[in-house]
C-alpha cells in the first residue's frame, strides 16, 4: 500500500504551469493514499477533486475556516486553501479540526480524518498542516496535542494503524514531533504513540523536504530541514500497515517544472499477510 504526503504550494508561483506537474508527479507514484495541504479551490473548481478525477480516486476536501491571510498574500479574495486526501477506496467517514493558535499567527489551519473502507478493513487516515512561523514551536506543540486527541478520537477499533500525513513545519528533533510521536517523551493520550516513517528509511537517502536546491525555497535563503511526514500507529496483526520502504519524491523538476515548493514523501506499507491489494506488492 502506497502512501505519499504533499504540501501542493497552494496558488503560489507558476501555479497553472506547476498543477499539470503535481499530476505528472502522482500519476509516475501510483498511490493508493494521498494527504495533501496547501489546496486550492475557486470558482467551482477543486483542485483536489480535478486530481482525483485524472487519478481515478476517491476524494475529501476540507477548507480553512481563515484564509483570510493567505488571500491576501495572493491578491485573490475569491480562493480557498484546504486539506484533501485522495483514496483508492471509498471515503465513508470524514471530520475535521481546527488547531488552536494564537490571533497573531491564526491562519485557519486544521487536521482532516477520513475513514477510507478498503475490502478487508477500515483504515483511520489523517492529513495535517501546522502553523509554519520558524518561532511557533509552542504553538506547534499545542497544535499536535490537539491532532493527537483528534486521532484517538476517531481512530475506531480497526486493526490497520492509523496514519497522520502532513507538512509539520517542524524539524525532526524538535519538541512537537518528539511530543506527537510519545516515545521519547511522555505520550499526549497515554498508550498512543507514532512512528516516523522515515526512520525506516536508507540512512543515505536524501530526506530534506523543504531543499534550498528547490528555487520557490532558495529565494528565502533558510537552511534545508525535512518538515514533512508520514507517522504510523504500530502495526496491527501480521505487521498490518508496518513501513516497507519510505523516500522522498517529486524533489526536481518535472518537464522543466518544480511542481511545488517541497517535497513529496512516499512510504509503502504492508497491506495485509500477502499484500493482497496490488500484485506487485504496494
Amino acid at each position: 500500500m502506497r502512501v505519499v504526503t504533499w504540501n501542493l504550494w497552494w496558488r503560489f508561483g507558476p501555479w497553472e504551469t506547476r498543477q499539470k506537474a503535481i499530476l505528472a508527479g502522482l500519476r509516475e507514484l501510483r498511490p493508493d493514499i494521498v494527504g495533501l495541504q496547501e489546496v486550492w479551490a475557486a470558482g467551482g473548481e477543486n483542485q483536489a477533486e480535478w486530481l482525483a478525477d485524472d487519478l481515478g480516486m476517491h476524494w475529501a476536501w476540507a477548507p480553512s475556516p481563515a484564509p483570510e491571510r493567505w488571500r491576501r498574500r495572493i491578491g485573490d479574495p475569491t480562493v480557498d486553501i484546504g486539506n484533501a486526501v485522495l483514496s483508492r477506496w471509498p471515503v465513508t467517514d470524514r471530520r475535521t479540526l481546527r488547531l488552536p493558535a494564537p490571533s497573531d499567527v491564526d491562519d485557519g489551519r486544521l487536521a482532516l480524518f477520513t475513514r477510507l473502507t478498503t475490502p478487508s478493513y477500515d483504515i483511520p487516515f489523517f492529513t495535517t498542516h501546522l502553523s509554519s512561523a520558524l518561532h511557533a514551536s509552542a504553538v506547534r506543540c499545542r497544535q499536535v496535542s490537539a491532532l493527537a486527541e483528534f486521532v484517538a478520537e476517531n481512530r475506531g477499533d480497526t486493526p490497520f494503524p492509523a496514519i497522520v500525513t502532513g507538512d509539520f513545519n517542524a524539524w525532526p528533533d524538535s519538541d512537537e514531533i518528539r511530543l506527537f510521536g510519545g516515545y521519547r517523551t511522555a505520550p499526549v493520550v497515554p498508550g498512543q504513540v507514532f512512528f516516523d516513517a522515515w526512520q525506516y528509511a536508507d540512512p543515505a537517502a536524501p530526506s530534506v523536504t523543504w531543499d534550498p536546491a528547490n528555487p520557490y525555497v532558495a529565494v528565502g535563503r533558510e537552511p534545508g530541514a525535512r518538515i514533512d511526514y508520514i507517522h504510523v500507529s504500530p502495526p496491527g496483526p501480521g505487521g498490518l500497515g508496518h513501513v516497507r520502504s519510505v523516500r522522498r519524491a517529486c524533489d526536481g523538476p518535472l518537464d522543466g517544472v518544480w511542481p511545488s515548493d517541497h517535497a513529496a514523501v512516499v512510504a509503502d506499507l504492508r497491506a495485509g499477510s500477502h499484500d493482497e491489494f496490488d500484485s506487485d506488492g504496494r
